[in-house]
C-alpha cells in the first residue's frame, strides 16, 4: 500500500490576496458650497494674477483691520479695487471674499506693515475700494428717530468709536461738515470696527444751515454741552431727534449753539464730571433710546 503523500496547498495568485481598498486622490477643488482656499503663490508659479476690479486712483479708501474689512466686503455699498491679504486672512474671510467677487493678493505681515506703518493694527487684511457716497439730508430715512451731528470732530479715534456706537444703536445717519472732520478711511475705518459701511453719512458744508433744514424736518436739536442749563434726563424729547456733539477742545460753536432747540449737560455722579466726547455719545444714545421707547443693543 503506497503512503498517502500530503501536499502543500499552492500559494494563492496575487490577485487573489485582499488588499486595502485604493485611496481616491485628494481633490485640490474645493468641495460643493465651501469657500474657496486661498494660498501663498510659490516663486515657480510665477507672478500672482491681478485682481479684476478697476482702480480708482487716489479716491481708493484704505479698509484694515478683519472686522472693518469683512462688514465692506458684507454689506457690498462700495466698488471693490483689490484685497491684500495674508493666507490665514484670506481663507478666514474666504466666504465673504468670493461673494464679492475678489481674487485676493496672498501677501505677508510684514508687507502690509511697510505698507500701512508700524502703528496700523491691520490684523492681516487690506481692502482698497472706492468711498461710500455721501447722502443728503433729505436722503435720510426715519427708522430709529435718532441723527447724529457732528460739530467739527477732527479725531479720527473719536469719530470711529462714534460710527461704531451709532452702528450699534441703529442711528439713522451722521452729519458732519466736508471741512475740519477726518477722512472716512483707514484710522476712522478700523476704530468704527464695520460701523463706517452701516451709518449714512451727510456731509454739509454750512452746519448751522444744515441744523435749519433738520429743524424744518422736524428734528429736535439737542446740544450737548458740559455747561448746559439744563440736565439732559430733565428736558423734553421728541421724535426725531438730532443730537448734535462738539470737539472736546471747544465744544459747540456759537452758531451751531443758536441753532439747538435745547443745549443739555450730562449730569455724572462721580468725581469726573465731562467725558470723552465718544463716550458721551454712548451716554446720550443710551438716554435717549430709553426715553423714545427703543430697546438698547446687546451687551
Amino acid at each position: 500500500m503506497k503512503p498517502v503523500v500530503t501536499k502543500p496547498p499552492y500559494p494563492k495568485k496575487t490577485s487573489d490576496i485582499s488588499r486595502p481598498p485604493r485611496r481616491e486622490k485628494r481633490s485640490d477643488g474645493p468641495a460643493t458650497g465651501a469657500p474657496r482656499l486661498f494660498k501663498r503663490p510659490r516663486a515657480e508659479d510665477g507672478p500672482p494674477a491681478r485682481a479684476n476690479h478697476r482702480s480708482t486712483g487716489s479716491s481708493a479708501t484704505l479698509i484694515y483691520g478683519f472686522h472693518a474689512a469683512r462688514a465692506a466686503l458684507v454689506a457690498g455699498r462700495r466698488n471693490f479695487i483689490a484685497m491684500h491679504a495674508t493666507e490665514a486672512a484670506a481663507n478666514k474671510l474666504a466666504l465673504d471674499i468670493t461673494r464679492a467677487g475678489l481674487q485676493p493678493r496672498i501677501v505677508t505681515t510684514d508687507e502690509l506693515t511697510r505698507r500701512l506703518g508700524a502703528n496700523a493694527v491691520h490684523q492681516g487684511v487690506l481692502l482698497e475700494a472706492g468711498p461710500i457716497e455721501p447722502i443728503d439730508l433729505s436722503e435720510i430715512v426715519d427708522r430709529s428717530g435718532i441723527v447724529l451731528v457732528l460739530d467739527q470732530i477732527t479725531d479720527p479715534h473719536n469719530v470711529g468709536a462714534i460710527l461704531r456706537t451709532a452702528a450699534a444703536f441703529g442711528v439713522d445717519a451722521l452729519v458732519t461738515t466736508t471741512r475740519h472732520a477726518p477722512d472716512f478711511t483707514g484710522v476712522v475705518a478700523k476704530a468704527a470696527s464695520g460701523g463706517l459701511d452701516h451709518v449714512p453719512i451727510a456731509e454739509v458744508t454750512n452746519l448751522a444751515r444744515a441744523l435749519e433744514e433738520l429743524g424744518q424736518m422736524g428734528y429736535f436739536r439737542v446740544g450737548l454741552d458740559s455747561e448746559g442749563p439744563t440736565s439732559f434726563e430733565q428736558i423734553a424729547l421728541p421724535r426725531p431727534v438730532a443730537l448734535v456733539l462738539g470737539a472736546e477742545d471747544k465744544g459747540l460753536r456759537r452758531l451751531t449753539r443758536e441753532n439747538c432747540d435745547a443745549l443739555a449737560r450730562l449730569d455724572m455722579p462721580g468725581a469726573i464730571k465731562s467725558l470723552n466726547v465718544s463716550n458721551a455719545c454712548a451716554v446720550a444714545l443710551t438716554l435717549t433710546k430709553l426715553r423714545l421707547g427703543g430697546g438698547l443693543p446687546p451687551i
